[in-house]
């Protein structure tokens, strides 16, 4: 294979119905992908192709896999793994709780592609054992319970935008506990060890994006060390991740309501990462705007 067969980047999009694959694709499309919706799996090599010949003019495409294709979908594992050898292919795979699924499916009045006489939930359960192999073999899980669409959307910029020759892109999350663990979380970190700006009048009103909280936070005992201490520890992680080709992991840092400790630790360990060789370091703070 030459250098210009393995020059397009080729994305697949699949996952359980429901879970936003559509959201995905449009938001793949502002990104300058180019989408195929509803493609046969037998396709997929003739896409591989095409993406090759046209390297310049497709260097990024995305193709939309789901039950739709019933039969044909049944062979999507398969072929992947047999379009994978020296191939820049990776599979998205969007997932979200059954609970969810069925609020969404009733919420559009929709039946699920594969309930036939039975209930949404057949049909979600007969989807997901149909899943079962090819959510093992994803590059990218995403579990979409807790967005909406546009923070899917916003997922799916982080997750897919350029980022020059980064071979893996890392994303450092602050969180709330009392709001629940993120779903989709590679690693987490507690800051809860530390006293509670909260508690300060002062700083009650302030989030950590305010030196004066950043100060009080990295002036307790044991939190300067502690950022230092486990930005070093995932230095061997994050080159591991390159190595096994993971393109992209969620470090998590939580607080207890995810407005203080948790932030500024985010911006402090996301400046100590930075410097990581082939890691593009994304910041996100989930729970800042709540209540």
């Amino acid at each position: 294979m030459t250098d210009g067969q393995a020059s397009g980047e080729v994305l697949i999009v699949t996952g359980m119905s429901g879970a936003g694959r559509t959201t995905a694709a449009n938001a793949l499309e502002d990104l300058d992908w180019y989408v195929v919706d509803n493609l046969p799996p037998q396709m997929l090599s003739h896409l591989l192709e095409l993406t090759a010949l046209a390297a310049e003019a497709l260097p990024k495409v995305a193709a939309v896999v789901d039950v739709r294709g019933r039969q044909l979908f049944s062979e999507l594992p398969a072929v992947t793994r047999a379009l994978r050898d020296g191939r820049h292919l990776r599979i998205l795979f969007l997932d979200a709780a059954d609970d969810v699924l069925v609020r969404r499916f009733e919420a559009v009045r929709r039946p699920h592609p594969l309930q036939g006489e039975g209930t949404i939930l057949d049909g979600i359960r007969r989807e997901r054992d149909r899943l079962a192999a090819i959510r093992e073999a994803a590059d990218v899980i995403v579990d979409t319970s807790s967005l909406n669409i546009h923070q899917l959307a916003n997922r799916i910029v982080d997750l897919f935008s350029s980022d020059g020759d980064a071979r893996h892109t890392v994303t450092v999350m602050s969180f709330g506990f009392k709001y629940g663990l993120p779903p989709d979380v590679d690693l987490v970190a507690d800051m809860r060890f530390l006293p509670n700006p909260y508690w300060e009048p002062a700083l009650r009103a302030l989030t950590g994006e305010d030196d004066t909280v950043r100060d009080f936070v990295l002036r307790q005992e044991g939190a300067t060390e502690f950022i230092d201490a486990y930005a070093q520890a995932l230095h061997p992680v994050l080159q591991g991740y390159q190595r096994e080709n993971k393109r992209h992991s969620v470090i998590a840092v939580g607080c207890t309501g995810g407005k203080h400790r948790s932030v500024v630790t985010v911006r402090e360990l996301a400046e100590r990462l930075s410097d990581e060789h082939g890691v593009a370091v994304r910041v996100t703070h989930r729970d800042l705007g709540r209540e």
